[in-house]
């Protein structure tokens, strides 16, 4: 069968750009955002070896997707005898995995989407089956995925109006890849919708996986010495916030301060590695600030104490009054996920572009779940409303959007590999 126009020209560009491959990773690496010691995974080698037995290969882009795989994983392992191969992305869910990893799992880089990478990655694992989450769709790795006949399954299926409108543009491509999956199950109606339209088949809307994963718990001894350090101050967080925001933030918690003088502000970024880049930003704003990862803490005079570090954003939940949800003044990033803080009874603020969760802010703001400011002052006046109504709403509204996504998922998954081959 060949191939649509668009996915022609995607091989054809991906051949052309492969001489400039290991220059654009080495690149990444001196940044931060790649792994300097396992580069070669990213061109499909390794030195680990494929394990005995059937093998259910586990793909997701960053920690959010992880959070999924590593749940899926754990219960999975609970009722089969698989081995399990979780891939990712980013440095940052390659620490989260390797933490959580159970003793019949693996981790490992994605490999770039060349043809030779992917098929050399192929051909040591040959998973028995594959499961994608959310929107990973690499095509010459699903397409080689096609030929060999491994059998998949797209989960938690997520695409906001513009990824979808994008592969709408591209409808028999995306139908071609598409074709890839078993089963696909969507985690909200605009993507079941969307995703029915392109593949020409019913795609269940079964609900949003990250509801169903208990939210990570913060060391109660650690966040003890914490409260212990900033006593009674009112704290906020400004959580998973990107390049473009900060200083709109640092400026909203100036006016904050004009109320409340001695309120801190845990600033998380979501690429700890821009930590640099941030103390330059606080100390044009002429705040005081410390670091995180220097293991500072701060003290009564202390503005800001910038969170540079991975995996604490449970503890920062616990600790604060309320937080800001970051990639939302941005509207190319759309938003990140805010259920993580509701799981922590922390309230929540977020900006106006949230096309990622849609479905997930919608019900918040049915519920009176959620403050929408776009600006500093907006964002500073949201700060100083009672966050306890707030709250409640929130968690009023994580309880109706809960479902049965996590078990019709897993019996998806199972059904990719017949019992008699389990």
């Amino acid at each position: 069968m060949s191939l649509p126009l668009s996915l022609q020209l995607y091989r054809a560009l991906v051949w052309l750009a492969a001489p400039f491959s290991g220059w654009i990773l080495r690149g990444r690496a001196r940044r931060g955002k790649e792994d300097p010691k396992r580069l070669t995974e990213r061109f499909g080698r390794t030195q680990s070896s494929r394990p005995e037995g059937q093998l259910l290969w586990l793909h997701g882009a960053s920690v959010g997707e992880s959070l999924i795989l590593l749940e899926l994983v754990r219960r999975l392992s609970e009722t089969t005898n698989w081995h399990f191969l979780i891939t990712t992305g980013t440095t940052s869910s390659a620490r989260l995995v390797a933490e959580s990893l159970p003793e019949r799992g693996r981790h490992q880089f994605i490999p770039i989407d060349r043809l030779a990478t992917v098929r050399r990655f192929l051909d040591h694992w040959t998973p028995d089956a594959a499961v994608f989450v959310e929107s990973e769709l690499w095509p010459n790795l699903l397409l080689d995925m096609q030929g060999r006949r491994i059998p998949a399954a797209l989960v938690n299926a997520r695409m906001n109006q513009k990824s979808l409108t994008s592969w709408h543009q591209r409808s028999n491509a995306a139908a071609r890849l598409l074709s890839t999956f078993k089963w696909v199950g969507a985690a909200d109606e605009r993507t079941a919708d969307g995703l029915s339209e392109l593949t020409g088949n019913p795609i269940p809307c079964i609900g949003n996986l990250k509801l169903q994963i208990a939210a990570p718990i913060a060391d109660p001894d650690e966040l003890v010495s914490i409260r212990e350090t900033i006593g009674a101050r009112p704290v906020w967080l400004a959580a998973s916030t990107h390049d473009g925001e900060e200083a709109i933030l640092l400026e909203a918690h100036r006016f904050y301060r004009e109320a409340q003088p001695n309120a801190l502000l845990i600033l998380a970024p979501r690429h700890p590695e821009r930590g640099d880049e941030i103390t330059d930003l606080i100390g044009s704003a002429g705040q005081t600030h410390v670091r995180r990862s220097l293991g500072d803490v701060p003290d009564a005079e202390t503005s800001v104490w910038l969170a540079d570090t991975l995996g604490e954003m449970a503890l920062w939940y616990a600790l604060v009054d309320q937080a800001f949800i970051g990639g939302s003044l941005l509207e190319e990033i759309g938003g990140h996920n805010p259920i993580e803080a509701t799981q922590a009874d922390c309230p929540i603020v977020t900006g106006p572009h949230t096309a990622s969760f849609d479905d997930v802010f919608d019900a918040y703001k049915a519920k009176g779940g959620v403050i929408i400011a776009a600006t500093a002052a907006s964002i500073s006046e949201a700060l100083r409303v009672g966050p306890q109504d707030r709250l409640q709403g929130a968690q009023n509204a994580l309880r109706e959007l809960t479902g049965s996504a996590m078990d019709e998922t897993l019996n998806a998954i199972l059904s990719l590999l017949p019992e008699d081959q389990q």
